[in-house]
């Protein structure tokens, strides 16, 4: 979303500081980057500067918001605060800070300036950051409850493991705000709400799920060859596996480094020659005569040679020879008189 506003944001924060005493006025600058540094200072830093306590920073800078606020300048600024007023109720009602700031401007110093607006001017509210969600602005409590209510029971209706895409989501969000105005139930809003949320994140694929999951949050080889296996679909040759995640993720992944992680995961299952599958695909985990043990054990007793081949060879791709060798194997299958196999007691 781009903007263009009316207004300079520098001239006017300069008119509205021109209502406070220099102290004042330098205070304010310090603590919200108004200056030639975009860079705001704390309470403390302040504090030292002018040889005074945190808490007596903290006063000054409330009697100056009050100042200001109260003042004729601020009354001249009206239209200022309208428009900012609209940019939040264009984008939604209520806003992720920094996406707001990046939305009026790129520039540090127009973003400190259009922040302390903000904090002036009286329609705006702000809720810092908590475990839940990010800094935000609003204009709208109802607006606001709602949405803070619904990205809540989103989070707690999600699987710790699920992964679900874009349009899924928004289509699952829109149910949680069926009382909101139709205006704001864009796909567009629908990320921009979604985005408020700390717990539930999107993954570089652009799909959604919980913050916490390794399938969002990836941290390593491990988690990025799941995402490509399962982007995939099919079993996927480790040395492909490393190739995806150098592509697709701009990762530098070492094919010796990626094997040795497949191997070591359970999320994993080998199911042929270097050929990698998911285990939540339904693989029977372990080496061919482990398949073949499980395969007739989940049959309930003998089976011809043929039905175990047929079973084997939709879990691994290996050669049908492969599968009867084993099948000789006389430490672990027998062959009974009318010639089908059963695991060894």
């Amino acid at each position: 979303m781009k903007i263009t506003i009316s207004f300079k944001p520098k001239q006017s924060v300069k008119k509205l500081l021109s209502a406070l005493q220099e102290r004042s006025r330098d205070i304010i600058i310090k603590r919200y980057g108004l200056g030639k540094n975009p860079e705001c200072m704390t309470l403390d830093a302040i504090g030292k500067t002018y040889n005074i306590t945190r808490e007596r920073v903290r006063q000054i800078e409330n009697h100056a918001i009050n100042t200001i606020r109260k003042s004729k300048y601020y009354s001249e600024e009206k239209q200022t605060f309208i428009e900012i007023e609209k940019i939040i109720s264009d984008m939604g009602g209520i806003v992720v800070e920094q996406d707001l700031l990046d939305t009026v401007s790129k520039d540090p110093s127009i973003q400190s300036c259009i922040n302390f607006l903000l904090v002036v001017g009286h329609p705006f509210n702000k809720v810092k950051e908590d475990e839940d969600f990010k800094h935000r602005w609003f204009i709208d409590n109802n607006i606001a409850d709602t949405i803070h209510g619904s990205l809540k029971k989103l989070y707690e209706n999600l699987k710790d493991d699920d992964l679900v895409s874009e349009q899924e989501m928004i289509k699952v969000f829109l149910n949680y705000i069926k009382d909101v105005a139709d205006q704001y139930k864009t796909d567009e809003m629908c990320k921009r709400y979604l985005c408020l949320s700390k717990k539930i994140c999107q993954n570089p694929l652009g799909e959604w799920g919980k913050a916490s999951s390794p399938n969002i949050n990836t941290k390593g080889v491990r988690d990025y060859a799941y995402l490509v296996i399962r982007k995939h679909g099919s079993p996927i040759h480790f040395k492909e596996v490393a190739k995806a995640i150098t592509t697709v993720f701009n990762k530098k992944a070492h094919v010796a480094t990626t094997h040795n992680e497949l191997i070591k995961d359970p999320r994993f299952v080998l199911v042929g020659r270097g050929l990698y599958a998911l285990s939540e695909w339904g693989y029977i985990n372990g080496v061919v005569k482990d398949v073949i043990k499980k395969v007739i054990e989940k049959n309930g007793g003998p089976m011809t040679k043929k039905d175990i081949v047929d079973k084997v060879m939709k879990e691994r791709y290996v050669k049908e020879n492969t599968i009867v060798i084993n099948l000789q194997n006389k430490k672990y299958f027998t062959k009974n008189k009318d010639g089908k196999y059963d695991v060894v007691k």
